[in-house]
């Protein structure tokens, strides 16, 4: 009984030390806790009469940071990487009409060109008030940003290239057959690379040249496929594909672009990538000799299996180069 006495003794003896004399006493926070978490906002606006839809996040006061996926994705591929950097940036990414959750008119109806998705994408910029950024291209993102970036070269803060290409280094064999399409623009060669629509040829990009698929998520090559498989949308794949022919000749203004304004840039790129090469980063130094790059033993889709690397590096050049 007297054992169990002091014993009650010292555990009440304990809990009064404990609650006067640590009640107002910080307890210290995980830095994961204590930095308020950012919310991905998913809005549409209407654009020429098209919805265009597009992810929103980070501070409405904070540096903005563009960006501009590529084929067959969406703003979707964008998911990891946003999240990363939203605590200082303020950022927008875009669905192109025809991809993702943006509106998808009838091609017959809608041109589907690099030129109308430039367009689009300046005047959706405008409607929502952004007046400056910077941009991460990739793949079809790279022509529709670098003719934001010739047309309005004093809203441009900096330039994230990620297997975007500018120069004809960049261009290899996989591009054969569509050049054949380009030639003659015949129901024949057109017909010729509907393959590349093919839940077999979504799943060759997320795996060709990734040296471990276990870090890509499946969920992005499912995303991309249910909306390639969307009917009439390998008709609007196919227009593009057509119209890209109108990007080469662009390579040379957008090399003069380069060479008078010498945006900050960081080129992030997947060396073994068959679609756009790496023998196509290189040339960049030509035109922005301070340019940095930055080549990963990965494929095209390369922020899939090394975004936290590439957001660190992101992070750390918008921080030097973006006020």
């Amino acid at each position: 009984m007297k054992r169990t006495l002091i014993w009650l003794t010292a555990v009440l003896f304990n809990a009064i030390i404990l609650s006067t004399s640590f009640a107002d006493v910080p307890m210290p926070v995980p830095a994961t806790m204590a930095t308020t978490a950012m919310q991905v906002h998913y809005r549409t606006v209407s654009v020429d009469g098209v919805d265009v839809f597009y992810r929103e996040a980070g501070p409405k006061d904070g540096p903005v940071l563009l960006l501009l996926h590529g084929f067959p994705t969406s703003s979707h591929m964008f998911r990891d990487l946003i999240t990363r950097l939203d605590d200082k940036y303020h950022i927008i990414a875009p669905d192109y009409p025809g991809y993702g959750y943006s509106g998808a008119p009838d091609h017959t109806q809608f041109a589907y060109t690099f030129d109308n998705y430039a367009s689009i994408v300046d005047k959706l910029t405008e409607q929502i008030g952004v007046k400056r950024y910077a941009l991460y291209v990739m793949d079809y993102g790279a022509p529709v940003g670098f003719r934001l970036a010739a047309k309005h070269p004093d809203r441009i803060t900096a330039i994230i290239v990620q297997n975007g290409n500018a120069y004809d280094e960049g261009i290899g064999k996989f591009w054969d057959p569509i050049k054949a399409y380009w030639e003659t623009g015949a129901p024949k060669e057109r017909e010729g690379i509907r393959w590349l629509m093919l839940p077999k040829t979504t799943l060759w990009q997320y795996s060709n040249g990734f040296k471990d698929t276990s870090l890509v998520s499946p969920d992005a090559r499912t995303m991309d496929q249910l909306f390639l498989d969307r009917p009439a949308n390998q008709e609007i794949q196919l227009d593009l594909f057509y119209d890209y022919r109108t990007n080469i000749p662009l390579y040379p203004q957008w090399q003069a672009y380069f060479r008078k304004y010498k945006p900050p840039m960081l080129i992030v790129w997947g060396k073994n990538d068959e679609i756009f090469l790496a023998a196509g980063a290189e040339p960049f130094k030509r035109d922005i000799p301070n340019v940095e790059i930055h080549m990963f033993d990965t494929g095209h889709f390369a922020l899939e299996s090394n975004g936290p690397e590439m957001a660190a590096l992101i992070r750390d050049f918008l921080g030097r180069s973006v006020k």
